[in-house]
Formats: structure tokens, sequence, C-alpha cells
């Protein structure tokens, strides 16, 4: 099962977020989401567990714990919405000088 996590200190690792969560159950993958640009944490990851019977225990265990500093918002994560084509800007009318 995948577990979104929510409200993560910029300074936690992939590793101690295993480390919290190993101690539910088996973790298979864990992933402390950056920002592109700067590398930075954007306060927020995932945690795929083996067992969803694990997974659940941790999910309540975890939601509103207090780890780094913050209450942890724990759930099962939801399938990521398609949010359509790339950027790009629409067509604006030309700029003009006001004088």
């Amino acid at each position: 099962m995948k577990i979104y996590v929510g409200n993560l200190s910029f300074n936690t690792t992939d590793s101690e977020l295993s480390d919290l969560f190993s101690q539910h159950g088996e973790v298979d993958d864990v992933k402390v989401i950056t920002d592109r640009e700067t590398g930075r944490s954007r306060g927020f990851g995932f945690v795929e567990m083996k067992n969803d019977d694990a997974a659940r225990d941790a999910i309540s265990a975890l939601d509103g714990f207090e780890f780094g500093g913050r209450n942890l918002k724990v759930n099962e994560a939801r399938p990521r919405e398609d949010r359509g084509g790339g950027g790009g800007g629409g067509s604006r009318p030309p700029r003009r000088n006001r004088w």
C-alpha cells in the first residue's frame, strides 16, 4: 500500500522516514519529494509497505504523530490526478507603451 505523509520537516530524510515506518512493518520504498530546481524538500513524501494491515496500522499510529517538531498528516495515497498538458502561456496582445 502506498501511504502519503504530509507536514514533514524540511530536514526529514528518506532514511529517517523509513526508520519511523519500519517500526510498524516492512517498508518497500520511501521517497521524500524535493523541489526540482532547489533540491529542497517540499514537506511531503510517500512510503510503500508490503503488508496492507501493517500499512493501516502505521497510518492510524502516525497520523498526528509529532516527528521533527511537526504533526504528521498520514493517509492512504490517492492516485495522482491528471492535470492536463504542460505549461506554455496563452496568447496575449502585444504590450503598448502608456505614453
